[in-house]
């Protein structure tokens, strides 16, 4: 089972960069390759580039501790699990950290590379939303 974890310090308060993240259906403006998604209760199906719907469980969406955790439950993967949390540092600095665990390891490398991006564009839209307030 391989486990890879990406975190990235951003110039805005922890609020900020957690409101990024919290929408579940907010995914398509911030993870790369994702153009759609759907939302019904906890689950989530995301729709990539390339028109592969992938269905997801939400697990854990706490607005107090800035967690957000889920899982995918296409069959391609015996078993995946994806946290993001936001930390705060201090006024205007934060953590964003994104870590997936999957088998088959290659899978969990696939997705591992688009949390790259992902928190790249985290960042980029809680540094924005932060200059414009």
């Amino acid at each position: 089972m391989a486990s890879l974890r990406h975190e990235r310090r951003i110039a805005a308060d922890a609020d900020t960069v957690w409101n990024v993240v919290r929408r579940p259906e907010s995914i398509p403006q911030w993870f790369p390759g994702i153009v759609s998604c759907t939302v019904e209760g906890n689950l989530r199906v995301i729709t990539t580039a390339a028109g592969l719907e992938i269905p997801e469980e939400i697990l854990s969406n706490d607005d107090v501790t800035r967690h957000f955790a889920y899982r995918i439950t296409a069959p391609q993967y015996s078993f995946h699990l994806g946290v993001i949390d936001v930390i705060e540092i201090a006024a205007n600095d934060s953590l964003c950290v994104y870590t997936t665990t999957a088998l088959p390891d290659t899978l969990a490398l696939l997705i591992a590379g688009g949390t790259m991006g992902a928190l790249a564009e985290i960042q980029r839209l809680a540094e924005v939303s932060r200059a414009a307030s």
